[in-house]
């Protein structure tokens, strides 16, 4: 769970608005968590347990079960309470990940590059932390009541030698369990035909929830698909846009 609490409101069509059934599930799902940890009364919020509600299909008992795994995770994985640069170095100085813009909704803009990351040299608990660090980053730049992101998975040049199942379940665990409806759409973009055969293994590992996000989008109708959700202005350089790319650390969104 992430400690920065967000404040809420209609935005961008990611139904913000609770429910009435929402609002009672939450007061319940709140008394539930707070009998079998005391201390979650400190940090949680509303917001946050609609999603992991959301994410759980508003069922109280595998909500709160998924809220409270990610409390202990979040003491042991993230035991400062954030991710800092010096604890991604080698991940960082590999430049994969960008950030900068926001589109139509609101939601802040995350850019990978898949061709960027080796399997021969990722070591899996830094690649870990930098899985935290940019969700962190993307979470606490989401303002005016917004609690999605979007991300742009660049595919170009990518190879047998980036690869990483391992690697990728990995980062799909992380978000999809402690980051639950963050994500608000992927476009999967020049994306090679030897990816599908990854993308074949990867699948069964990804919910159904963060299946219906991802777009994979045809190099002939890049920048036309991307400017339905993202403005001129707010789009990368490199598919047509204005923006220049920002090393996720150098953003100060």
């Amino acid at each position: 769970m992430e400690s920065k609490q967000i404040k809420t409101s209609v935005c961008g069509g990611d139904n913000n608005v609770d429910t009435s059934e929402e609002k009672k599930k939450m007061a319940l799902m709140r008394a539930f968590v707070e009998r079998r940890d005391p201390n979650a009364k400190e940090v949680v919020d509303d917001l946050t347990l609609r999603r992991f509600l959301r994410a759980r299909d508003l069922d109280i008992e595998k909500a709160s079960a998924m809220f409270l795994k990610c409390l202990k995770w979040r003491k042991t994985a993230v035991p400062n309470g954030f991710v800092s640069e010096t604890e991604v170095p080698n991940e960082l100085a590999q430049a994969k990940v960008f950030m900068q813009g926001r589109d139509k909704a609101g939601r802040p803009i995350g850019v990978v590059f898949g061709a960027k990351h080796f399997y021969s040299t990722r070591e899996m608990d830094e690649f870990k932390r930098l899985v935290v660090y940019v969700l962190d980053k993307l979470c606490a730049s989401m303002t005016g009541g917004q609690e999605k992101f979007v991300g742009i998975v660049d595919l170009q040049g990518w190879g047998y030698s980036n690869c990483d199942i391992r690697g990728y379940v990995a980062a799909l665990d992380i978000m999809q369990n402690y980051y639950p409806e963050r994500l608000g759409k992927a476009y999967m973009v020049h994306v090679p035909y030897l990816f599908m055969k990854a993308w074949k293994i990867i699948y069964p590992f990804i919910d159904n929830n963060t299946r219906k996000k991802i777009v994979f989008v045809e190099n002939k109708n890049l920048k036309a698909t991307l400017m339905e959700d993202i403005e001129e202005s707010q789009l990368p350089q490199r598919y047509g846009g204005e923006l220049p790319l920002v090393p996720i650390e150098k953003s100060a969104m």
